[in-house]
């Protein structure tokens, strides 16, 4: 039990690094938002091939199970680069991921997930915190292309978690998810938006991004949600945002303000709240 909670925060961990380098690199403007996905992609494809490759492992390219993998991480790719372009990002957090627990918990429960009344409640109460914690002050413009891209991005991600439940082998499939994803992601990203040339910065960062925080912790990931559940996968990912807005106030050497402590501790209790209780001895 403590290895996979070790495991789960180290997964939480990165997911808020891809959020971190996404903005170091796309807000900087060191490269632009569908680079940063495509070279994000493709790094995270070349490593993971590499580990599968060493360790002598077939690669599942043509298995019936990469539709729904590779196709809902290209949608989340997409998404996710695309709403940012309009979209404030606190908002942006709050839809894909109040969009990630509906899908998660609707198609769980659709899929016969046994979904419990404290896990329903401890999920509203993280996302009431979540929700506390980013809402915007003042007046927000809110895009609805911006919002439809990243109910979009929720969606994918939500579907791509759960079809982690099916995978015999995580690292194989993440990687062909990867590979599968790369022409998906990168056409529509390229056609869709002109942007400048990339410096060496902004490639690094998304290299980054693609092979560490997101092809190893993907790979991770998708290892982890048969052992979780998908109402437990979904409200963990919750605290994702926090984490991010914790370590980029400390990486800026600034005090965390009391709306954040406050806000993340009614995240956590939510959480605990919908973990399962370990059975009795």
């Amino acid at each position: 039990m403590l290895r996979l909670s070790l495991l789960v925060v180290l997964t939480m961990a990165a997911f808020a690094a891809n959020s971190l380098l996404n903005r170091a690199a796309v807000d900087s403007g060191a490269i632009g938002p569908s680079g940063f996905a495509a070279v994000r992609v493709a790094a995270g494809a070349a490593l993971l091939v590499v580990l599968v490759l060493a360790r002598r492992q077939a690669l599942p390219l043509w298995h019936r199970r990469r539709w729904a993998g590779s196709l809902s991480l290209t949608v989340y790719m997409v998404g996710f680069s695309l709403a940012y372009l309009t979209l404030d990002a606190g908002l942006g957090a709050l839809i894909l991921f109040g969009v990630v627990q509906i899908t998660m918990l609707g198609l769980g429960a659709m899929g016969g997930a046994q979904v419990g009344r404290r896990q329903v409640v401890g999920a509203g109460v993280a996302f009431a915190g979540l929700a506390w914690i980013l809402w915007p002050t003042g007046e927000a413009q809110v895009s609805l292309s911006g919002g439809l891209w990243m109910a979009a991005a929720g969606i994918g991600w939500g579907v791509y978690t759960l079809s982690g439940r099916a995978e015999p082998a995580a690292l194989p499939a993440t990687a062909a998810n990867f590979c599968l994803a790369l022409p998906l992601t990168a056409l529509p990203l390229l056609w869709a938006v002109g942007e400048g040339q990339a410096t060496g910065t902004g490639l690094a960062l998304a290299a980054l991004a693609g092979a560490v925080t997101s092809g190893l912790g993907y790979a991770l990931w998708y290892s982890l949600v048969p052992r979780l559940g998908a109402a437990t996968a979904a409200t963990l990912q919750l605290s994702v945002p926090v984490i991010a807005l914790a370590a980029g106030a400390a990486l800026l050497a600034e005090a965390p303000g009391l709306r954040l402590i406050l806000g993340a501790g009614v995240v956590l209790g939510g959480i605990a709240l919908a973990l399962p209780r370990p059975a009795r001895g």
